[in-house]
């Protein structure tokens, strides 16, 4: 049965990995895939994870499922954290998923059977959002949002693009720190792109990803929390594994804000019915760091704290290549609009594969650095190798 099968292509990021390793190289530079690194090169575990975890070991009653829905406890944790005030007097329904992943998964299956068939999404964005709404049978237009060379949001463009949806269709946008460009709107364009979404009767998904790592936990959540304000139904796919360093326990949830009570009774009852027929039941691990760091003032001022160490390494390095790079291009930083862990830089393919083979200088083909995964030490001469291009 097997053999009608065709090979699939390698996931350029996930094959990214496997050269850099294979390569032997001294002073080999990896700004690939979207982790957070240290001045080490380590992904590190937040000290507070580390002693939820503990306190875990130690008080946790149970293995038991959670049930597909999860803990509500987390549930109602994350939510306050990611919408705020915003949040507070909607009715929401609320579903913990495995990662990000998931909970855009369930999301767009979601739409899908709300009668939604049409979901705009701008370009560039991450590879996974079109291909995840494209698997739950949903069509994918497209609205431009970056000009990649003169390193600019195409706001007008946009809200041109956005102009033409018709009621019903959905509209995807990253809350912060946006994957593949660093890009983000102002609250005046956060604003007016909300307007535009209520005023055209259109469903807004919002993708969360990298809360604290931009600007501030509540400054990376304020155009969401702007939005949730003006529009009378949203989607929230939120993801614990950048702000809380959970990559491999992937833990996030999804939320739906709901005209009242009885709708969000009924959006309830699907997301569980949606989970039950995927993975049935949430892995709870990650959860259970989660609400317990959130639900403990010391473990959470210090796990903010440690946030904002990292947050800050980050801006330091942006900020560097920002000013070495300024020779040639107006890029990376937040006066440029851009701001988190990447930023989409105008190479050429050509371009990307000179700096892997003669430099030992890993990215992805598209030209997406994760300036997370810099070093310090390694800056200055990334800068002069991509000024050689």
């Amino acid at each position: 049965m097997f053999e009608v099968l065709a090979r699939q292509p390698d996931d350029p990021l996930l094959a990214l990995i496997g050269l850099y390793g294979a390569d032997a190289r001294a002073g080999k530079v990896d700004l690939g895939v979207g982790v957070y690194r240290d001045e080490t090169g380590a992904t590190p575990i937040f000290r507070a994870v580390k002693a939820a975890e503990r306190r875990l070991v130690e008080t946790q009653p149970t293995k038991a499922y959670v049930g597909p829905e999860g803990d509500p406890v987390f549930l109602d944790r994350l939510w306050t954290l990611t919408a705020g005030e915003a949040g507070r007097g909607r009715e929401t329904a609320a579903l913990q998923t495995p990662g990000g992943s998931g909970a855009l998964r369930i999301a767009a299956d979601l739409m899908a059977r709300t009668g939604t068939r049409r979901v705009w999404l701008g370009l560039p964005s991450w590879p996974n959002h079109a291909a995840i709404l494209k698997a739950a049978g949903l069509e994918v237009a497209t609205y431009p949002f970056f000009d990649v060379p003169a390193q600019m949001v195409l706001f007008d463009r946009m809200m041109e693009a956005l102009s033409g949806a018709a009621a019903g269709d959905g509209v995807l946008l990253h809350a912060s720190c946006h994957n593949p460009t660093g890009a983000n709107l102002d609250a005046d364009q956060w604003r007016a792109v909300s307007e535009l979404i209520a005023a055209r009767g259109l469903l807004p998904l919002v993708d969360i990803a990298y809360q604290g790592y931009g600007r501030g936990l509540d400054e990376d959540a304020a155009g969401l929390r702007t939005l949730l304000d003006i529009v009378p139904e949203a989607l929230v796919a939120v993801s614990c594994s950048k702000s809380f360093g959970l990559y491999r326990e992937r833990t996030g949830a999804v939320y739906a804000t709901c005209g009242d009570a009885q709708t969000a009774l009924v959006v309830r009852g699907h997301f569980a019915g949606l989970a039950r027929v995927s993975y049935s039941m949430p892995p709870d691990h990650g959860s259970a760091v989660v609400s317990t760091i959130l639900g403990d003032p010391a473990l959470a001022a210090d796990w903010k704290e440690e946030l904002e160490a990292m947050r800050r390494r980050i801006v330091s390095i942006r900020e560097r290549l920002a000013a070495g790079l300024s020779r040639r291009w107006q890029v990376l930083t937040a006066v440029a609009g851009q701001e988190g862990m990447f930023s989409l830089l105008p190479f050429e393919e050509a371009g990307v594969m000179k700096l892997r083979a003669e430099h030992a200088i890993y990215m992805p083909a598209s030209g997406r650095i994760n300036i997370a995964g810099l070093k310090s030490a390694e800056v200055d001469t990334v800068v002069e190798k991509f000024l050689s291009l």
